[in-house]
């Protein structure tokens, strides 16, 4: 969702058009920093204030009770409404986003600050154990050049690739403990696309560099799936049978072409924004799924994907309902939580965030009642964002890109599940 540059993704009607997200600012502030660089070094940018209303703290550990199950070493599957390890015992997915690689850098965000081991050090010890990782397809090619970084904090990224910068992060972060999902953000770094395709990306190349990013990654088991295309939305239908904007269609080629070589990931699909004439958030509406779900040749290995975003975002008439937030359950099991709820597969909740989780704001409270409500469901998630420069969610870190939002985390620690154990060294 929103990683600079992107516009809102609240969802658009015939009578009016929601206002335009803060995230757009920080597709400016990106081009800076990416500008800015010289010699290797970059002047980081400012970005809006926390308004949690918390001074400067140092990083924590979280302390919360933690749900039960790392899972065992090996591929996952799913089971049911469960995603699953390789001795069939249930796995939770409970993660964060660090975007980056889809902007202007082809590199996460904040390497201009600090280097990219203690980002991933401190990301483990908060106990996030799964990172959404979100690129842009043109940062496989020639070239896509790297910026933004700092080379004094980060000499082993000197001179490398995008691809090759990616391979340390994703290396990295599973060496920790830290599953890792890929995600298609963006066909370039200049804005997200509706489609799977683009006037600047087509089906065959989206398709190949998914093959390709899947057989790199082969020999990695903590690196678990797919999240094929961020937020479809706009032209995307779902189960129409139209090859040029059939979401499920494409969903199910493209995950049947990932496993020809690569049979361990998971498929993660997200929703569209849409179900017959009723909007949602983009990414956000999986009703598709009860007459047509996504079937593929492997079996065990779809996750459907929802994103779902507060009033921080854009102020939905249900945040301003008299009964919110107890109305709030009834919304999320009608446009993605059914899935789980009836076990008909398992559900990550690949994007959900705000600046505010403390306080009696309509956007605290409706964060906190989400939190509780993924917590009693056992549903999984990736949390938006890792990263401070998301113009209208704030991040875990605070603008400096190394202190702990604690009210953030203590709202996360409510939910979290073990990491794997990290590798000899880490």
């Amino acid at each position: 969702m929103n990683s600079p540059m992107d516009q809102n993704n609240a969802p658009t009607t015939e009578t009016k058009r929601a206002p335009r997200s803060q995230r757009l600012r920080f597709g400016i502030a990106a081009a800076v920093v990416a500008a800015a660089a010289v010699g290797g070094t970059v002047t980081a940018f400012a970005v809006n204030n926390n308004s949690d209303g918390q001074s400067a703290t140092t990083t924590t550990t979280t302390s919360a009770a933690k749900a039960s199950g790392a899972g065992a070493e090996g591929p996952l599957s799913t089971k049911k409404g469960d995603i699953v390890d390789s001795d069939g015992k249930k796995v939770v997915l409970t993660g964060v986003n660090w975007f980056g690689f889809e902007t202007g850098t082809y590199a996460p965000h904040g390497l201009w600050t600090r280097s990219w081991e203690s980002m991933l050090d401190q990301m483990a010890k908060q106990g996030f154990n799964t990172m959404r990782l979100p690129y842009a397809n043109d940062m496989f090619k020639s070239s896509a050049k790297p910026d933004g970084i700092d080379y004094h904090k980060n000499p082993d990224l000197k001179g490398l690739t995008p691809q090759q910068i990616m391979d340390k992060i994703v290396k990295g972060a599973t060496d920790r403990g830290i599953r890792v999902i890929l995600d298609q953000h963006r066909p370039d770094q200049y804005g997200q696309s509706e489609l799977w395709h683009s006037q600047s990306l087509s089906e065959k190349q989206w398709m190949d560099d998914w093959v390709k990013l899947a057989k790199r990654y082969k020999n990695n088991d903590r690196v678990i799936g797919a999240d094929l295309h961020n937020e479809p939305r706009g032209q995307a239908t779902w189960g129409d049978g139209n090859p040029k904007t059939d979401w499920q269609l494409a969903a199910t080629k493209a995950g049947n072409a990932i496993h020809k070589v690569n049979k361990n990931w998971l498929i993660f699909v997200e929703g569209t924004d849409r179900h017959k004439n009723e909007q949602f958030w983009w990414g956000g509406d999986l009703q598709g799924v009860k007459k047509h779900p996504v079937k593929l040749n492997e079996p065990n290995k779809v996750v459907y994907s929802a994103h779902d975003y507060g009033p921080g975002v854009y102020n939905q008439n249900w945040f301003m309902a008299k009964d919110f937030p107890k109305n709030m359950p009834a919304i999320w099991e009608k446009h993605w939580a059914y899935i789980k709820k009836q076990n008909i597969a398992p559900l990550l909740l690949g994007e959900f965030g705000g600046k505010k989780t403390a306080g009696k704001s309509s956007e605290a409270v409706w964060q906190n009642a989400l939190m509780d409500y993924l917590k009693k469901h056992q549903i999984s998630y990736t949390y938006w964002t890792w990263n401070p420069d998301s113009g209208d969610t704030g991040g875990v870190l605070k603008n400096d890109w190394k202190t702990i939002d604690k009210n953030k985390m203590k709202m996360l620690a409510k939910y979290q599940t073990p990491l794997l154990e990290a590798k000899k060294g880490k």
